[in-house]
């Protein structure tokens, strides 16, 4: 190897690569999110409360899950965040994003080489050529071209980041409504079987009335043609009532036999109501999933960035030392080891115009981004307002059917009131009844789907379930 550059022109490359890489061009910050939710959503008037009613313009409470205070509840999301094979590999992939972020950072560090070779012995016993060679390349990241994609990759691992947290979130809200409705289908199983029996009932007392030559032919027919659809809807309730344990069995990670103990009684509606749903405004910088969109925008700016400057000159400094020995060759007279100093200089000068349709692709990919967090955005606001209108219309839903369920129980016991003083017949129960099940089904439906909906309500606004961290890289 070359001793350090003796003329003039070494000198003055040396110089000038070193000058520039002391100048180093700054790179470009993305858009601020206020500018980038002006870009993506430019016909989004974002109003100062949610207009749905339901919810009041409070600070946000965390720690949803504890609110509905069960602790099995509890248990099975904790269960499902350790063996959910979905949330694993999205917990993987964050740390394959912490791998790539290092790789791209490599590049702003030397980079070290050795070469060493070394002779067997020849045909008259004596040693052949020996060498070793240690370089070292440092590239001048001038115009940014590797600081860019440094920085694309801290936000995509940012991106994973929040993808994690959400899916976190999805998963804790899934479980919840998983049990919630194998919980309700279990009762509304209990509830059929009340109306099968009572169906049962009516034709018992069809059948005795024509063997005692009160009843007809026509009312026995009648009574077991009304019995068929409850003993179908039994069935029905069976088959949900698998479906929903082992759908809640998947998502714990266990084998799906539909054999999961499920609670006795649905959970309360937990309190306050309404619910503090903080501001519109805050909503897009708060949903981990919209800040996974926003994240990768910043991404793909960078990605511009890094593509522009790849059309530019890349300028490195090499350094390197050798030391050579030989019994066989005679060297020419020179120090050993021998060390140098250098420059080298890569400049694009025609590629066909890939480098100018690589800056064009990042530039879509950049615009994509951008429509994809318009989407985010836009799907959190109608998420938000749709859960917060269908809690407030299965308030009222719930109310109106309560009050059904008691005009109902009130029939029913003045119907056994008249059974017992002899003014009306067993018929009258069994019919009243049918409709006192048919009404608590209509109540059991309602309250778990407010369940459900307050559940899907905390998840559109970002709220955790917990107080612990949103996973193995915490998001922006």
């Amino acid at each position: 190897m070359r001793a350090a550059p003796r003329t003039a022109l070494g000198r003055i490359a040396l110089a000038a690569a070193l000058a520039a890489a002391l100048a180093g061009c700054a790179l470009k910050s993305p858009p601020p999110v206020a500018d980038l939710q002006k870009e993506a959503l430019p016909h989004t008037a974002v109003p100062a409360a949610f207009k749905a009613s339901g919810g009041v313009a409070a600070p946000l409470a965390g720690r949803w899950l504890a609110s509905f205070k069960d602790e099995t509840l509890s248990a099975m999301v904790d269960e499902a965040l350790t063996f959910n094979a979905d949330l694993q590999a999205a917990a993987l992939r964050v740390e394959r994003a912490g791998g790539y972020l290092t790789v791209a950072g490599a590049a702003l560090l030397p980079q070290v080489g050795a070469y060493g070779t070394g002779s067997g012995a020849t045909s008259n016993s004596t040693s052949g050529l020996n060498g070793l060679w240690v370089s070292a390349s440092l590239e001048l990241d001038i115009w940014g071209r590797v600081r860019y994609g440094q920085a694309a990759a801290q936000a995509d691992a940012e991106a994973l980041a929040a993808d994690y947290a959400y899916a976190r979130q999805s998963l804790a809200a899934m479980v919840a409504k998983g049990w919630f409705v194998a919980t309700e289908a279990g009762l509304q199983r209990a509830i059929v079987q009340d109306m099968v029996r009572s169906s049962e009932s009516l034709l018992g007392l069809a059948q005795d009335r024509l063997r005692v030559g009160n009843g007809t032919e026509q009312d026995v027919a009648v009574a077991r043609a009304n019995v068929g659809p409850y003993r179908d809807m039994l069935r029905q309730a069976d088959l949900s009532r698998e479906q929903a344990l082992r759908a809640l069995e998947l998502l714990l990670g266990r084998y799906p036999s539909a054999e999961l103990a499920v609670a006795q009684n649905l959970s309360a509606m937990p309190a306050p109501a309404p619910v503090p749903v903080g501001l519109p405004s805050e909503l897009l910088e708060r949903r981990p999933d919209v800040v996974a969109a926003e994240r990768r925008v910043a991404a793909a700016f960078n990605r511009i960035g890094e593509a522009q400057a790849a059309r530019l000159p890349r300028i490195s400094l090499t350094a390197g030392i050798s030391s050579i020995s030989s019994d066989v060759i005679v060297l020419q007279d020179r120090d050993n080891p021998a060390w140098g100093l250098g420059v080298n200089l890569l400049a694009p000068i025609y590629q066909g115009g890939a480098l100018r349709a690589q800056v064009d692709i990042r530039t879509t990919e950049q615009k994509l981004a951008v429509a994809a967090y318009a989407s985010a955005g836009q799907r959190a606001f109608g998420e938000v307002e749709n859960a917060l209108a269908a809690e407030f219309a299965l308030n009222d839903r719930e109310a109106i059917l309560q009050a059904n369920v008691r005009d109902n129980e009130r029939a029913l016991e003045l119907a056994q009131a008249q059974f017992r003083v002899g003014s009306a017949d067993r018929r009258a129960v069994e019919q009243r009844q049918l409709a006192l099940q048919s009404a608590r089904t209509s109540l059991l439906r309602v309250q778990s789907e407010r369940l459900a909906q307050r559940v899907n309500l905390h998840l559109a606004l970002g709220g955790d379930f917990s107080d612990t961290t949103a996973g193995p890289v915490a998001a922006r």
